[in-house]
């Protein structure tokens, strides 16, 4: 497995694909999708300290 810090060739490749869909982005767009991502990477450290909370209760 890799380490915490390191991306899986399957994850590299996904990255690859959205870095060709963003450059196709204008500015209002790239800020558009900038916040989303943003506010999903958000929802999902919530959810994940919730389960570690609901874990050690």
């Amino acid at each position: 497995m890799e380490s915490s810090g390191q991306l899986t060739l399957e994850q590299q490749f996904q990255l690859r694909i959205l870095q060709q869909s963003i450059e196709k982005l204008s500015a209002e767009q790239a800020r558009d999708f900038l916040l989303e991502a943003f506010r999903q990477m958000m929802v999902k450290d919530n959810f994940a300290k919730q389960m570690f909370k609901d874990c050690y209760l």
